[in-house]
């Protein structure tokens, strides 16, 4: 019995997961025909295609809150890649997005390519040398060490600037985009890491001041007369951008594909590479990682980059999906990821949770906005309903409802024992002992 129940514990957000899907199916309405509205593949698929960019947001945001940091950025940075991306689509020439498109591009594909080859070095040399202990630092030659990753990232920054400059003079096409956006976003996103870790700045206050900047750039960016750039594949932009919104093999939507993609990638990192455990290690306990030799800054500053990274990628989605660019488009996106991020059981103290966690917690948070919908509840009604509805499920996963219990317990079992049972014997004070003494006089 005691299996059993330990098991259900470690599996509770999934039998919640099943729960929800059982509510939906058992109060959803039925066509003309008899079919179940909640139950039909299309109704699925829709759920899966509208969670798909929270989903990517939540991804991003498990990484930083694995590690006891906070992203509220991740919302502006969303908005804002919305307007680079529907400017590159229908604006041709150098737009205040090219200008700052193009070079953000370039310089993310030079650090990029430069630091993956002298990791790819670093592996190789590590490799060949047999006598290199775990905790041994293998010395590269000046070569290795800067020239030959220097000229591969320069050679790609070449490649990515040619490439992007090709398209200025038509408009960017679906890889343009897909290259230029999400470099912009990372470059915002770095900001926000390079304050924290050289700045030694709270994430909350770095990222609050990124939420407030970002938003404002885009406003810039989009001009005080664009407060909403509309995108019309085949007429002022390129009908091949009508694929992100398309069905992939016509059964999973693309913008769920990228989701998954992200979840599985990212699941894997953090499972199995040394990255993923720094994350752990620093989450549990920062001070004891960094003493045991873990660069806590890099991995601080990479998990921003990141989060910042799939945020663009999620601009780029919602343009897509929705056919416009907004500098508000993300206005409470980091509310949710954080939301579908703790119902995933990840700990906001960091060091506990995953991104499968976070998979099923995006499901949770956009079925249940399914079921609302399918009821015809008022849209005020839902926002107390998932309030409530947050509350309890992160009580559950952070097992406090049994100490909330024993707390509410507590008074009543004191009032038990003060009543039905003898006083206990105290020790006398010193303010009551002149008093005793009284007494015992008086009684010899």
């Amino acid at each position: 019995m005691t299996h059993l129940l330990r098991a259900l514990s470690r599996t509770k957000l999934y039998w919640g997961l099943l729960i929800i899907c059982a509510i939906g199916a058992a109060a959803s309405p039925h066509t003309s025909s008899g079919h179940n509205i909640f139950l039909s593949y299309a109704n699925l698929t829709d759920v899966l295609r509208q969670v798909s960019i929270t989903g990517l947001v939540a991804t991003g945001m498990t990484i930083v809150i694995l590690l006891g940091g906070i992203d509220l950025s991740v919302g502006s940075l969303m908005g804002f890649s919305t307007i680079v991306c529907a400017m590159l689509l229908t604006k041709s020439g150098w737009t205040a997005a090219s200008v700052i498109g193009v070079p953000a591009a370039t310089l993310v594909s030079f650090a990029a390519v430069a630091c993956l080859a002298r990791f790819v070095l670093h592996g190789i040399a590590r490799g060949r040398d047999v006598t290199a202990g775990a905790r041994r630092e293998i010395a590269l030659g000046p070569w290795q060490r800067f020239g030959i990753p220097a000229l591969l990232g320069l050679l790609a920054a070449l490649l990515v600037c040619r490439f992007a400059a090709s398209q200025l003079s038509t408009k960017f096409g679906v890889l343009g985009v897909l290259l230029v956006t999400p470099c912009v976003a990372l470059l915002l996103g770095s900001v926000n890491g390079l304050l924290i870790v050289t700045g030694r700045l709270q994430p909350f206050i770095v990222t609050l001041a990124m939420m407030v900047s970002a938003l404002g750039i885009g406003r810039l960016t989009a001009g005080q007369d664009n407060a909403v750039i509309a995108v019309y594949t085949g007429t002022n932009a390129t009908e091949a951008f009508e694929a992100l919104r398309s069905m992939l093999w016509g059964l999973v939507p693309v913008p769920s594909a990228f989701f998954l993609a992200a979840i599985l990638i990212f699941g894997a990192i953090l499972r199995f590479t040394t990255f993923g455990r720094y994350i752990y290690a620093i989450g549990g306990n920062a001070e004891a990682a960094k003493l045991s030799g873990i660069k806590v800054a890099r991995v601080q500053f990479t998990a921003y980059l990141l989060s910042g990274l799939l945020a663009g990628i999620a601009g780029v989605l919602f343009v897509a999906q929705y056919r416009q660019g907004k500098p508000d488009a993300g206005t409470g996106l980091e509310l949710d990821a954080i939301a579908a991020v703790v119902i995933g059981g990840t700990s906001l103290m960091g060091g506990r949770g995953g991104l499968a966690g976070t998979f099923v917690g995006v499901l949770i948070f956009g079925l249940l906005s399914d079921i609302l919908q399918l009821q015809n509840i008022d849209s005020n009604v839902q926002l107390v309903m998932k309030g409530l509805i947050i509350v309890c499920t992160v009580l559950v996963q952070e097992q406090n409802l049994g100490q909330l219990a024993a707390r509410w317990r507590l008074p009543a079992a004191k009032r038990t024992s003060e009543t039905g049972s003898a006083e206990p014997i105290r020790p006398l004070s010193a303010s009551n002992a002149p008093f005793a003494r009284e007494d015992l006089d008086e009684a010899s």
